[in-house]
């Protein structure tokens, strides 16, 4: 793979991105309810996140949209609180340090938006997620926070910015 890039997403992208978070759940069989999947958003990502305090970004390699990931305030969660969100990426940049480089850029937009924490939800299977997300210094939870219609994501974890 040539060199990837991480940048914020434009109109062009959405169809992109979101064709590549479906491709990821029907690869691996993840539940399409109550998950990124079924979220009215997904073929708009570009105009959901010009919203106040939230930024999406995308990694692009030769011209091609590999994956994303983005920050939002948390639905219904407590002000200083955002939440990682629709952070999916195809096989070929898994594993290679892109999702460290994209967690870190969505940190840094976070704080610099000034939150204190950062949230998320995942599912049980994304073991290889969770590992690269306790490196980044997120914890457990035992209970999720907010209201982010997630039901099928039982995996909460957080981090302090």
């Amino acid at each position: 793979m040539k060199s990837i890039s991480i940048r914020k997403i434009q109109p062009d992208d959405n169809a992109p991105i979101a064709n590549v978070i479906r491709a990821v759940f029907e690869q691996e069989g993840y539940p399409r309810t109550g998950t990124a999947y079924a979220d009215p958003q997904l073929d708009y990502l570009f105009e959901s996140y010009q919203a106040p305090k939230s930024v999406y970004f995308v990694i692009e390699s030769e011209g091609r949209i590999l994956g994303g990931g983005g920050i939002a305030p948390l639905d219904e969660g407590a002000l200083e609180t955002c939440e990682l969100q629709k952070m999916y990426f195809l096989p070929e940049v898994r594993g290679k340090g892109v999702g460290q480089q994209m967690i870190q850029q969505c940190l840094e937009a976070a704080a610099q938006r000034g939150f204190q924490y950062c949230y998320l939800e995942t599912l049980p299977q994304m073991k290889a997620a969770q590992h690269v997300y306790q490196k980044m210094g997120f914890t457990y939870l035992d209970a999720p926070m907010g209201s982010t219609g997630h039901i099928s994501c039982p995996v909460w974890m957080i981090k302090s910015l």
